[in-house]
């Protein structure tokens, strides 16, 4: 999927995420937020000035969450995402209500509304897991001017063929046709069974 695609299923099949800020003595701090609205450029959402979630996007604007879809573990899509934020003001507070008429139960009129603001994930790395299928999916996106980290097991020239790392992969996500083998990325579990078992030490961990 195009990185768009990714932040719409955040928005129009997911919605609430469990975001993650850091208070001012750098500890970590989760809250339920819910993402109202993307485009092409990054993520909205929306807070009251007077909360405390507030004032840790203004004292700090990295971010992270995570959503996810699906009745137990077997049935889930998980998204993640760690990004940076900023401030964008009201301006756009009657569009996302629009989208998300709930959010009228809750600010049921202007007066209510006055303390909004709308921040702007402008910035970000993302993490798509789909565990509904075999094997499992995975990809990596990004929007702004973020780039993925490379990460997980990558096989090396050191390869000597044993294929040992595939007796021991969950996932069976290992071409071992050619030397060196060849780790499927997009459905590996990032476990480490074959890095553990390789004779060779022909394993990388990035």
């Amino acid at each position: 999927m195009q990185t768009k695609n990714y932040l719409k299923y955040i928005v129009e099949e997911i919605h609430s995420t469990v975001f993650a800020t850091v208070d001012k003595n750098g500890h970590p701090v989760t809250c339920a937020i819910d993402i109202m609205d993307y485009d092409e450029s990054g993520l909205y959402f929306l807070t009251a000035t007077g909360k405390n979630f507030y004032r840790r996007l203004k004292n700090n604007e990295n971010i992270a969450f995570t959503a996810m879809k699906g009745e137990d573990t077997l049935s889930c899509v998980a998204v993640s995402v760690q990004g940076k934020v900023k401030e964008i003001g009201p301006d756009k507070i009657p569009e996302l209500f629009r989208k998300n008429p709930y959010m009228e139960k809750i600010y049921p009129d202007v007066c209510s509304r006055s303390v909004l603001t709308v921040f702007k994930i402008y910035e970000g790395v993302g993490e798509w897991f789909d565990l509904t299928k075999l094997p499992i999916e995975r990809n990596s996106f990004s929007f702004g001017i973020a780039q993925p980290a490379e990460n997980g097991y990558f096989v090396t020239e050191k390869c000597i063929g044993c294929k040992l790392c595939y007796s021991k992969c969950p996932q069976k996500c290992i071409d071992i046709t050619q030397k060196p083998v060849v780790i499927k990325q997009e459905h590996c579990l990032h476990c480490g069974n074959c890095f553990e078992i390789c004779p060779a030490r022909a394993i990388e961990r990035r």
